[in-house]
């Protein structure tokens, strides 16, 4: 045996009788940042993957799909999680890193209202609606057939995922989106704690928060009139027009532990964790 090996074998020999801990191949921290669409099926994940493979895992959701991306442009994590498409500027702001999008499950995005707005029968927009909401030249229910009440808008951050689905659908890019002054808000729980507490609010989410209690999905109505909602059915077969894909989002392809959570992500006990959590798992996209 060569020397070394035995010097190996010497030292964790004596580190075991020390009753020392002997260093796993999950000694580093897997980090993992972003969407919090994606984060439900994710920590969860996580707690399965620490308990079962004892991988050390550190999950969060600062600054949302934006946030994904760029901490792992900046190699401060080794998984992004993202609800949307990574754009050529992200890809021209960090060149030297070969973003990979591997796709999870696929969500909606949804216009929701709060439960007087839904009572006073509003139930469905346009995309001529939301655009004119958007820029203020709607700025009361009445004028969609509602309640004679001021629409309350929250604007998701520019920049997360669900944002860019909705700018993505009203005017074609995110570049082409006007300036507004709207309070906005970040994450899914906070937006649908927003809504649910203000009269006649309106704001984007993704549509498996929408609990239809507190908060209440509107349906698109398209140009011939014909009303679709974000049910998985038409999330599928993609008729519903804010469907959106959930990915993971490594740097080129995925090794070690990283490739070890993408992986399990993708097993059908990973994919059973997306579908519990309201969104559409792969093999039931059409």
């Amino acid at each position: 045996m060569p020397r070394c090996a035995c010097m190996k074998m010497h030292i964790l020999a004596l580190l075991a009788l020390a009753g020392l801990p002997l260093l796993t191949a999950h000694a580093e921290t897997l980090k993992i940042n972003g969407s919090t669409t994606v984060n439900l099926p994710a920590a969860e994940a996580s707690e399965i993957l620490r308990s079962e493979k004892k991988m050390d895992i550190q999950i969060d959701t600062q600054g949302g799909s934006a946030g994904g991306i760029s901490m792992l442009g900046e190699g401060l994590v080794q998984i992004g999680m993202i609800s949307k498409h990574v754009s050529d500027d992200d890809r021209a702001k960090f060149p030297k890193v070969t973003f990979k999008e591997i796709q999870v499950g696929e969500d909606a995005v949804a216009l929701i209202v709060s439960k007087d707005v839904w009572d006073g029968g509003v139930k469905s927009i346009t995309k001529q609606q939301a655009a004119d909401i958007y820029e203020g030249k709607i700025k009361n229910w009445k004028d969609l057939g509602g309640p004679d009440k001021r629409i309350a808008f929250f604007n998701k951050e520019p920049g997360r995922g669900t944002w860019e689905v909705f700018v993505h659908w009203v005017y074609g890019s995110p570049k082409k989106a006007p300036q507004v002054s709207f309070p906005e808000v970040g994450g899914n729980e906070e937006t649908r704690n927003k809504v649910a507490s203000t009269k006649g609010a309106l704001s984007q989410l993704s549509s498996s928060w929408a609990d239809g209690k507190t908060v209440f999905a509107l349906s698109i109505k398209t140009a011939d009139g014909k009303e679709i909602s974000p049910a998985n059915e038409n999330i599928a077969n993609r008729t519903y027009p804010l469907s959106r894909p959930l990915f993971l989002l490594t740097n080129g392809e995925p090794t070690g532990d990283t490739k070890t959570f993408v992986d399990f992500m993708l097993t059908e006990r990973g994919q059973d964790l997306v579908k519990k959590h309201g969104y559409m798992k792969l093999s039931d996209l059409k």
